[in-house]
């Protein structure tokens, strides 16, 4: 088959597996991921190859630096703890038991056993998240989910650098590696934050979409790139710079600059996810060369080893420290500060929620091919194909019981008490909103019927949003705005059906016609039915 014939293979499996996923409800990840398994069998791709570097350089700054920018700090701090024994606790506890298993049992060199460890030991939350966020999780349970992935990264990639130096160039030092990870971590989050603030001075000076969709764009890659080249966390370096700019956000750009950057976003993070999950099974052939010497009864057992390795040094990890919160929280009472240790059932459900992904592969893609000393880098193509096999058992495994899970656990988000803080935050921003029209009052360009029809407003606002904090409201206010939202709605139909009319009569050009649509849209996506 043809070059252009396998993309086309590949466009249409991607259409097809994302429609599969709309129809039946199940997270695309998982579909993308099976799909992609069975494309690798399509006649034409044997030859296909994934260059590390693309995923490395291309798709990992934008993915990282997206997750951190729409992730809370507040919902991070609140939760440090338990993201810091995931994000370094475990991963070190997964690179050792996953290196132990794979020199006793598989028969790997102890090197090349760690960078086994090293590679399948960060998770990827994209499909956990999705499936979490679908089925009405603890809030808890995706902020720990996300928050692992994005500094779990920077630790595995750390300890990857350190064993694949140790194979290739036979030397090993502990008591250096730990300094250069302390030293790296620090330099690059440090670099990440200064990127940060200077890109922050450059926004809040613009005033255009196009231009900062493509700062934004570009911000990710400014704080990567100097990072590797300096030879300190990339991974880290992105994900601060995400985090700093997300929390100034609001003061950097106008809301219709947002509108516009943050679909921008969305659109972008899916395309690459979309993209990444469906390479990863491309490469099945190009892993399977190489392995003649393993019967197909070895490699599955092998892959079933050390993805049952992976997810159970995963509960052994949680479930002791969960132990040991509660009896310190009931012998210290006092002293017992953050958020309680989370429900077992919680962290039941948080240790199947270890997916890997797309990062793992990337880098056992990335294991040189050969040593310093010239011979072939030991067990090179075992790695990679028990590397797929534990992102292949994870994410399709239990990214399909996930669900059912959760379900079957019965934890769920408390619905009202989030329904109650969002009442009270509208309530809190109408009433500034009437103290700043009574500052604004007595101006000469504030005309008095303007003042009284936006002041009625904010008021009926505050009155709707109060009836929703009273248990024995009828509910007559909320019916009432959902009646006029729904008019209001059928009422913007009818104007965008008049100019796109107006525009088919040769009236008005398409980009006037544009001009109002948009305007319609922002009006209509204020609405909140």
């Amino acid at each position: 088959m043809h070059g252009d014939l396998v993309v086309l293979a590949v466009l249409v499996g991607v259409g097809a597996f994302l429609l599969l996923a709309d129809r039946t409800q199940i997270p695309y990840p998982i579909l993308l991921v099976a799909g992609g398994t069975a494309m690798a069998f399509v006649p034409g791709v044997s030859d296909f190859v994934l260059d590390p570097d693309i995923i490395l350089v291309a798709f990992l700054p934008p993915l990282l630096y997206g997750a951190a920018f729409f992730t809370s700090i507040q919902d991070l701090r609140a939760n440090y703890k338990p993201i810091g024994l995931l994000a370094v606790g475990l991963v070190t506890a997964t690179t050792i038991t996953v290196a132990v298993v794979a020199h006793y049992v598989i028969d790997l060199p102890w090197a090349a056993a760690f960078v086994l460890g090293a590679v399948v030991s960060p998770t990827d939350p994209v499909a956990a998240t999705e499936i979490a966020v679908r089925s009405h999780a603890p809030r808890r349970l995706v902020t720990i989910v996300e928050g692992e992935s994005l500094i779990n990264d920077s630790t595995g990639l750390i300890a990857y650098k350190f064993a694949v130096a140790a194979v290739v160039t036979g030397t090993f030092s502990l008591f250096d590696a730990f300094g250069d990870f302390v030293l790296s971590a620090v330099v690059g989050v440090a670099l990440g934050v200064g990127i940060g603030v200077v890109v922050a001075a450059v926004r809040k000076r613009l005033d255009d979409a196009p231009t900062e969709t493509a700062i934004s764009l570009l911000t990710p890659y400014m704080a990567y790139l100097p990072a590797e080249a300096l030879g300190v966390s990339a991974v880290l370096s992105a994900v601060s710079a995400g985090l700093y700019l997300g929390w100034r956000s609001p003061e950097l750009v106008t809301p219709s600059t947002r509108i516009q950057v943050t679909g921008f976003w969305e659109l972008l993070t899916f395309g690459l996810n979309a993209a990444l999950f469906v390479l990863i099974g491309l490469q099945l052939r190009t892993i399977s060369e190489g392995l003649d010497s393993y019967s197909t009864g070895e490699l599955i057992g092998y892959g079933a080893l050390v993805s049952a390795t992976v997810l159970a040094t995963r509960m052994a990890w949680l479930f002791p420290f969960n132990i040991i919160s509660r009896l310190l929280v009931r012998r210290f009472p006092r002293r017992a500060s953050g958020p309680a240790p989370p429900d077992f059932r919680v962290t039941a459900l948080l240790g199947w929620s270890g997916m890997r992904g797309a990062v793992s592969l990337a880098v056992a893609l990335a294991i040189p091919l050969q040593t310093d000393a010239g011979a072939p880098f030991p067990g090179r193509d075992l790695i990679i194909f028990l590397a797929y096999s534990v992102i292949l058992v994870t994410v399709v495994g239990q990214g399909l019981t996930l669900g059912r899970l959760i379900e079957w656990a019965g934890v769920y988000d408390d619905d009202q008490t989030v329904a109650e803080q969002e009442a009270r935050a509208r309530i809190g921003a109408s009433q500034a909103a009437i103290d700043r029209l009574v500052e604004l009052e007595g101006e000469d360009w504030v005309r008095a019927e303007t003042w009284e029809r936006m002041n009625r407003q904010y008021e009926y606002r505050i009155r709707r949003f109060e009836s929703q904090l009273d248990e024995d409201d009828d509910g007559d206010i909320e019916l009432g705005s959902q009646a006029y939202q729904r008019l209001r709605r059928k009422v913007l139909e009818a104007e965008r059906a008049e100019i796109v009319r107006a525009r088919n009569r040769g009236d008005i050009t398409d980009d006037i016609m544009r001009r109002i649509e948009r305007d319609l849209d922002l009006e209509d996506a204020r609405l909140e039915i």
